[in-house]
């Protein structure tokens, strides 16, 4: 390989080295950028980056932040979607660069986990098997939902001497929305990426419930905005730690079995048709709306005449003084 800051010629090439050319010092120096370019270009290629180059790197690891957020954004997606993230991140950390970029991230090592969940390791083991079993090409919010979805477990964690029964991260999904979203903002994500990154975060635990969901339930979280990121992620989730998919097969058997126009059917009534029936607007009409599209999810409700003699009957209008 042979790049216009890394490469030394064939000898390079053949010894599967980045090495930058010149004074590393000073290539660094001219642009902090590159410090992330040449871990990337290692962990593409899977090189070893030359022991001064590297050294300069550390070096200079804490000027990282003199970089735009836009393009520290840019190379930390590149490096998580091709195929080689988890080399990457081990780079990133080796070299100093990961705390400065992402301490939230570095926070995972050494965080341990109950064994009888997690038989593979700390939280920072966990996630770095999910980053190695990535494909290339992932899209950019899959990746960065697998990096961050259990950013709430380093500041969440419960020893088992104080939970009473096994290490606890209670919350940690509600506390890791809130890191991410602070993540995000930091790297100026778009809002729609934003969005889809804070939903894998925050919905990752649900999927140890569907086995105890009701219809209605289970028929919404399937209707999330790019489920198939979610169901990647659970998958990942698994195989990275107890191995199990039970959940994740379950799943594509339902959606495999279940028509669309049952998941997401067209609603029986509108709040329009609330106010025809005599209903003042307000925010009770949400939970009429709402209770209706339950039951008609759950199969109890059929037609607009079933859904008006049920809101009828379960929302009785307040009788009028004469």
């Amino acid at each position: 390989m042979r790049h216009a800051l890394f490469g030394g010629g064939q000898d390079d090439l053949h010894a599967r080295l980045v090495r930058a050319i010149g004074d590393p010092q000073r290539r660094f120096t001219e642009d902090k950028l590159r410090m992330l370019r040449a871990i990337r270009f290692a962990a593409r290629f899977a090189y070893a980056i030359e022991p001064a180059t590297f050294a300069a790197i550390q070096g200079h690891a804490s000027e990282i932040h003199v970089v735009s957020p836009e393009r520290i954004r840019e190379e930390l997606t590149k490096l998580l979607t091709e195929g080689a993230a988890r080399r990457g991140f081990e780079l990133l950390d080796d070299s100093g660069l990961l705390q400065h970029l992402l301490p939230e991230i570095s926070a995972m090592k050494g965080v341990a986990q109950p064994p009888e969940y997690h038989p593979e390791g700390d939280v920072w083991i966990h996630t770095r098997m999910m980053l190695e079993a990535m494909s290339a090409g992932v899209s950019p919010t899959l990746a960065w939902g697998v990096l961050l979805h259990d950013v709430g477990k380093p500041p969440t964690f419960r020893p088992a001497s104080d939970t009473g029964d096994r290490i606890r991260f209670d919350g940690h999904a509600e506390v890791g929305v809130k890191m991410a979203t602070a993540i995000c903002q930091r790297l100026r994500f778009s809002n729609d990426d934003t969005q889809q990154i804070l939903a894998l975060v925050a919905n990752h635990m649900k999927f140890k419930d569907v086995a105890q969901m009701r219809k209605s339930t289970l028929k919404r979280f399937v209707r999330l905005p790019a489920f198939s990121e979610h169901m990647e992620l659970h998958r990942l989730d698994c195989l990275a730690s107890h191995g199990r998919l039970e959940t994740y097969q379950a799943l594509q058997r339902f959606l495999a079995e279940t028509p669309a126009e049952q998941v997401s059917p067209p609603r029986l009534l509108t709040g329009v048709d609330l106010q025809d029936m005599g209903y003042v607007p307000g925010p009770h009409f949400q939970r009429i709306l709402t209770s209706v599209e339950d039951a008609q999810l759950e199969g109890l409700l059929q037609s607009r005449d079933q859904a008006v003699l049920f809101v009828r009957k379960n929302y009785p209008l307040p009788e009028t003084g004469r």
